[in-house]
């Protein structure tokens, strides 16, 4: 079997590749990514890595030398509160990037797709979120990512693509990105404690979200692209326990041995975001094994052992109007 993953330099891209390496699931792991969130020493020596570019490069060439049976599309620029004020770079990189990448996986016949999507979608929704919602998406993010879903719908309607919706739940351990300031939120407090800043708070921190360890979520991603089960299906993945985000700023810091907190002005954002996740039990086999101390336990032996990068920054944006003081 040959896989390709998108993203293989990102947090699950990374951990799925290794996952699938230590357990010799694949005859073949193609890897492609741009750099441009991720690195290449998250990447498994074994993956057979290409750097490309989804907007811009040809991939005819990959899919042609390799003819893939999956591919797990994880590649994307996840920084939701951004999107509002980078929308054409958010469509680019999380819309157009993935209908081409959907166009291909037609046009050279892959058996599924598996596309990370986002709790995003479901926006003004009320917790927990359903896999059957209406889905209503508040940002650019969140509807590029609802924009998708339903391409790769059209695209088994019409061509047959066989496809699963994957909407992980604040995914988080080693090799996520802790030096983009957008995007993460543990990987943005741990960031800021190792620099000697307080850990940010946007707004009251009475907003409530879920989390998943990174290590709970490989195996379900495996069987959501070889159950016959998880086909033409959309499961939330993860996040069974919801917590406060100033619970979940106490744990951290916590676990670190050590920090404090600000509060910033608050964000244009959902204030209560969690999910059912009986779906993900049933069909993906889905077991959460470790607390949120634990896994960032974890997290934390990692990020101390990482060498001092420069924090990713936008210099400018598309639109100032109405840019939180803190991004300026």
């Amino acid at each position: 079997m040959n896989i390709l993953i998108t993203g293989v330099a990102g947090l699950i891209g990374s951990n799925f590749a290794d996952w699938l390496i230590e357990n010799d699931k694949a005859d073949n792991v193609v890897g492609v990514d741009d750099l441009s969130g991720g690195y290449i020493d998250n990447v498994n020596e074994e993956v057979i890595f290409h750097k490309e570019n989804l907007i811009e490069d040809n991939l005819n060439y990959i899919f042609e030398r390799y003819k893939f049976d999956l591919v797990y599309h994880f590649a994307a620029y996840a920084a939701e509160g951004l999107s509002p004020f980078m929308r054409v770079f958010n469509y680019k990189n999380n819309l157009i990037a993935t209908t081409r990448l959907i166009t291909l996986s037609i046009k050279y016949n892959i058996k599924r797709f598996i596309f990370t999507s986002s709790m995003a979608t479901y926006g003004r929704g009320k917790p927990p979120f359903d896999e059957n919602d209406i889905l209503q998406p508040i940002d650019p993010y969140g509807i590029a990512k609802f924009a998708c879903e339903m391409d790769l719908r059209v695209a088994n309607e019409q061509h047959g693509l066989d496809f699963c919706i994957i909407k992980p739940h604040n995914v988080y351990g080693p090799k996520q990105n802790i030096w983009d300031k957008y995007r993460n939120v543990l990987g943005i407090w741990i960031n800021q404690h190792l620099n000697g800043k307080p850990i940010s708070i946007f707004g009251s921190g009475d907003q409530r979200r879920a989390f998943s360890y990174i290590g709970d979520c490989v195996e379900p991603l495996w069987n959501a692209g070889t159950k016959d089960t998880a086909s033409k299906q959309t499961i939330n993945l993860g996040g069974t326990k919801d917590i406060s985000i100033n619970e979940a700023a106490d744990t951290l810091i916590e676990v670190m041995g050590g920090g404090s907190k600000v509060t910033l002005t608050a964000r244009h954002e959902v204030k209560h975001a969690w999910s059912t996740w009986d779906k993900s039990i049933k069909l993906l086999e889905y077991k959460e094994k470790h607390t949120l101390n634990e896994g960032l336990s974890i997290m934390w032996d990692w990020a101390k052992k990482q060498p001092k990068r420069t924090q990713q920054i936008w210099e400018s944006y598309e639109l100032d109007k109405g840019m939180y003081d803190f991004w300026r």
